[in-house]
């Protein structure tokens, strides 16, 4: 029987060793600071929760499992979600923070170079306990896998990241909807869908999904409203998803394609310089 221990141990060599791992930089250094890991249960009510919330194209783990073994259904109760947390290196967060309207060629490289990266973790990690006798599978590698408009919320994947990892107990949302973990919110995630028997990760902000964000929690901070350069968020209104993804599309996205030569969709200016940068507010822990 694999224990938590093992499967974070493929997350960790695997991040130690692969040669992606890398900024792609001169300095050799790696696209992510160390990871880590936590465990959610398939049936945990939560994931029911965000599925009414989001609308109905988003996948529980049960239907993303389903999906990859379409033949071998497995109840939700015996399936865990491996979550784990990529977080942005110091010197990642050093160059962001000194920027003010476009991602630092740091940061661009780590959504571009990184992402592929995590991308080949999550269907290593999948593939190696699947291996191993857990069937495992990575929805966000699924072919499956895309965008639609939740009435709620405007533009939703039908697998999400942040809330896997918020079921998980890593963190909660923030006013720039980032997640606020204990590494920060300068991270990235990806997660596994397995069927083994894993201990489950203790969710201790409970239920409250903005519990580890100052503005929500305390009604203080909102720096991340004044770190944005088109204001798509708002101390009143939160995250205009829509603003964002424009200013994404239509300036950062050319601006690091002339200058770094990197693609993808990289911003991140509300991650850095900010309370929650690298840690939870103490103040709420």
């Amino acid at each position: 029987m694999y224990s938590i221990n093992q499967v974070a141990k493929i997350i960790h060599d695997f991040w130690a060793t692969a040669p992606s791992n890398s900024l792609r930089l001169e300095s050799g250094e790696k696209a992510w600071a160390e990871p880590q890991v936590a465990i959610a249960r398939g049936d945990d009510p939560l994931f029911l929760r965000n599925k009414e919330m989001i609308g109905p194209f988003l996948w529980t783990p049960a239907e993303a499992y389903a999906l990859n073994f379409p033949d071998a259904p497995v109840p939700a109760a015996k399936l865990r979600v491996i979550s784990y947390v990529l977080p942005q290196t110091p010197a990642t967060r050093l160059d962001q923070c000194q920027e003010s309207s476009m991602p630092s060629e740091r940061w661009a490289r780590s959504r571009y170079y990184g992402e592929e990266f995590n991308c080949e973790l999550r269907l290593h990690l999948a593939e190696a306990l699947s291996s191993a006798g857990y069937p495992s599978v990575a929805p966000e590698r699924l072919p499956g896998f895309g965008y639609q408009q939740s009435a709620r919320f405007g533009l939703a994947s039908n697998w999400s990241e942040r809330h896997a990892a918020f079921v998980a107990g890593h963190g909660t949302f923030s006013l720039s909807d980032g997640m606020i973990t204990r590494w920060g919110k300068a991270v990235r995630f990806g997660s596994v869908v397995s069927c083994i028997d894993l201990p489950v990760t203790e969710r201790t902000y409970g239920d409250d999904h903005q519990a580890w964000c100052l503005w929500y929690a305390r009604g203080t901070c909102g720096i991340c409203a004044k770190r944005c350069p088109v204001a798509a968020i708002t101390t009143g209104e939160g995250h205009d998803k829509q603003a964002c993804f424009n200013y994404i599309r239509n300036s950062t996205t050319p601006y690091v394609r002339q200058n770094y030569g990197t693609g993808a969709t990289p911003c991140g200016l509300c991650q850095s310089k900010i309370p929650c940068e690298a840690q939870v507010p103490p103040v709420l822990l």
